[in-house]
Parts: C-alpha cells; sequence; structure tokens
C-alpha cells in the first residue's frame, strides 16, 4: 500500500543537480506531492521549468518571493519530509550554522519533519575535517546525513563524493520516513552479510538456482553501512543491484564459494547474517562442455547436498574462531512460524527471520514482511514493508536484543 507524502526536495548547486530529476521522478511516481527549492547555484546547472515540469509546482529560491505566503515558514511546516540531494559542503555548513538566508536554507531551520541529506562533491571537501564536523553537528541535531557513494567525480578523480544513485536516495528517504532517522549507532562494528541466490552450475551453459533476487540482502548492506557499520557483503547473483555506499563486495557465485568467503572472514565480525538463498543441493558432476540433447540425457541429474553455511559458522563460534552474533533467513512456503522455530532450533542462530514466499512472494519484489525468531523463544513480527524498512527493523532488534 502506498502512502502519499508531501515532500521537499532541496536542490543545491553541484553538477550533481541532474540526478535530482530522477529523484523527484521517483517520488511523483509513488503518489508524494514534490515541492523542489533549490538555491540559486542549482539554477545554474538545472533551470526552474524543468523541477516545475517534473513537479508540477512553482520554483522559488529566496526568502521574498512570493511574500504573502509567507513560504519561507509554510513551505517547512508543511513538509512530511525534507530530501537534498545533491547536498553540497556549502549547503551542510550553512545548516550546520542555522543560516537562513534562502529558502532551502530557511526551510530546513524551520521544519520538524524528517530531514535527509545526500551529499555530493569532490573527495577532499567530503574528507576535509570542517565538512566532517558539520556532517557530525547535523547528524547529532537527529538529521540523516547519508554517505556518499565512491566512483567516477567530475573530471578523471575518482573517490568517495559521489551522489548517490536517485532510487537509492528516494528508497532511504522513504525509509526515514518510515521508521526515523538512522543514527550511527553501529560505528566501528564488523558486519557481515550474505545475500542473493547461488547458481550450481551442470555446465557451462546451464545452472540450477533459485528465485532470489539479493534486495533483502543488500538492503541491510544499506542500511549498516549508513549507521556507521564496516559492513562486507559476500553477494551471489546480484550483479543487476547496486553496490551499497561504503560495503566491500565479494561476489560469488556457488554454495562452496559463499561458504568460503564468509568462513574466510567470520572471525573478523561481530555480527553474521546469513540472508542469501544457498542452493541445498548441486549437479554431482559438472560437465566441461555444454551437454547436447539427443546426445547427453538431460532428463535426470545426479544431485549431492550442499554445505550448511549457517550451521558451519554456528559450529565456527562453538569452537571459539568467532565470537559474532549469528542470524539467519529461513523462507517457507507452508506453517512458516513452525518450520521457522525448528530450523531456528536445529541451526543454533541467535535469531532468524523468518518469511513466507507463498504465491511468489518476497523473491524479486520490493516488499518483505515477516517474523524475527529469538533463541529466547521471542517472536517479533516485521511488518509488510519496502525491503529497506524492514532492514531497518531487523537492525533495531538485533542492537536492542543482541548488542546491548
Amino acid at each position: 500500500m502506498s502512502e502519499s507524502r508531501t515532500i521537499v526536495v532541496g536542490v543545491s548547486g553541484g553538477v550533481a543537480a541532474y540526478k535530482a530529476c530522477h529523484v523527484i521522478r521517483d517520488f511523483t511516481e509513488r503518489g508524494d506531492s514534490v515541492r523542489v527549492v533549490p538555491t540559486e547555484n542549482a539554477l545554474r546547472f538545472v533551470g526552474a521549468a524543468t523541477f516545475e515540469a517534473l513537479s508540477g509546482h512553482p520554483v522559488d529560491t529566496g526568502v521574498f518571493e512570493r511574500v504573502e505566503d509567507v513560504q519561507h515558514v509554510r513551505v517547512g511546516k508543511e513538509a512530511d519530509l525534507i530530501v537534498v540531494a545533491p547536498a553540497t559542503a556549502d549547503l551542510l555548513a550553512r545548516v550546520a550554522a542555522g543560516r537562513a538566508d534562502d529558502l532551502l536554507a530557511a526551510t530546513i531551520l524551520v521544519a520538524t519533519c524528517p530531514i535527509v541529506f545526500a551529499p555530493a562533491m569532490h573527495t577532499e571537501m567530503w574528507l576535509n575535517q570542517a565538512t566532517q564536523e558539520n556532517v557530525a553537528t547535523l547528524r547529532r541535531r537527529g538529521m540523516t546525513v547519508l554517505e556518499p557513494a565512491h566512483g567516477r567525480l567530475t573530471g578523471a578523480d575518482s573517490g568517495p563524493g559521489r551522489l548517490l544513485e536517485p532510487s537509492t536516495i528516494a528508497e532511504l528517504a522513504r525509509t526515514v520516513h518510515t521508521v526515523g532517522a538512522l543514527p550511527r549507532t553501529l560505528e566501528g562494528v564488523n558486519v557481515l552479510i550474505s545475500a542473493g541466490g547461488t547458481q550450481e552450475n551442470v555446465d557451462p551453459v546451464r545452472y540450477l538456482g533459485n528465485r532470489s533476487s539479493g534486495r533483502q540482502g543488500f538492503a541491510l548492506a544499506d542500511i549498516a553501512a549508513h549507521k556507521g557499520a564496516n559492513v562486507t557483503l559476500v553477494a551471489g547473483a546480484t550483479d543487476h543491484l547496486d553496490t551499497p555506499a561504503g560495503a566491500t563486495v565479494v561476489r560469488v557465485r556457488s554454495a562452496r564459494e559463499l561458504q568460503s568467503e564468509m568462513n574466510a572472514r567470520a572471525a573478523g565480525a561481530d555480527v553474521i547474517i546469513m540472508a542469501a538463498a544457498v542452493a541445498d543441493y548441486r549437479p554431482a558432476m559438472e560437465a566441461t562442455s555444454k551437454m547436447k540433447k539427443g546426445v547427453t540425457d538431460l532428463t535426470a541429474i545426479d544431485l549431492v547436498e550442499n554445505p550448511d553455511v549457517l550451521r558451519g559458522l554456528v559450529d565456527k563460534r562453538r569452537a571459539g574462531e568467532t565470537d559474532a552474533v549469528i542470524v539467519g533467513f529461513a523462507a517457507e512456503t507452508d506453517t512458516p512460524l513452525e518450520y521457522g522455530r525448528a530450523k531456528l532450533e536445529r541451526k543454533g542462530a541467535d535469531m532468524l527471520m523468518v518469511n513466507s514466499v507463498a504465491g511468489g512472494k518476497v523473491f524479486g519484489e520490493p516488499r518483505n514482511g515477516g517474523w524475527l525468531l529469538g533463541r529466547d523463544g521471542s517472536v517479533t513480527e516485521i511488518a509488510d514493508g519496502y525491503k529497506h524498512v524492514v532492514a531497518a527493523r531487523i537492525w533495531d532488534a538485533v542492537e536492542s536484543t543482541l548488542l546491548n
């Protein structure tokens, strides 16, 4: 079910301002009412007519425009959510100082709704102590400053400071509106997450796989990174997904590759989340060349059992090779709670996220929901929602139950 919001999209004067058009479109296509408030410098990159056409609302930059409407107060007071994309170093500094010298700064100063900044600037500007202190100030005040992406910047330079993908900005902003700010409560926590389905080769052309898209695991990594964690993401068949900002991604295909990478990194992890949909079986023999129909019998494939990666990680903890908190996932089609409780007992994890995938739900879909089972017998319902929201709810439970 979609929720219509009144959203202010602030745009400050950086070359990434053109990407704000995609953020606006993302919101309006979900049924939100969007008011664009750019700075004067932003209009040097994208004209007011473009923002007006995309939002369906007039665009102003100064506090002395449409004074009869008292815009410098009204726009911020009426907003359900404010998203600034891109947020330049100058804009962050002005907001941190409490300035109100243009309509965007005044709107932010008067607002009581959630506020999300998506920074974009050169690496040196982002890492400068002044910018980092301004970011820390805004976060301390309850605002969410997202981590920028690593990648190509203006000119030939690359590094941290690139604007996140517009779809990611919009999804994270919606999450903040639903669950609140993303505080840096995972600073210094080493998080290891697996995501996506595995693929077991039959021959160089064919494989056995499953319907998992990896979206939930990537959302868990995304939320953890923006909460300050050091995130390593071991990803199966997920080439279609954007890399979470700040996360280290290790690409694998098969269950045995995933097991090897998870085991190698378990010792350094404080939290391990096994969100990957690991294939239970693989072909006993992998052909080195394509198996030809009519030449090779393809009607039957001998299978052997894959290693139980989650149980293996729990065994490593029992052996003293890691002291990580371990969270598993269970996708069920029938009586999910019953099977989930049995799986939690069998695997020995601290928590198990159980969801029902009956009727084509969850796999490849934008939404999820279910129950988070604790080893202490607790059952926490995770209400149906977009996967970033579900990820935030899971992290709230992990932090409050296991990390305190």
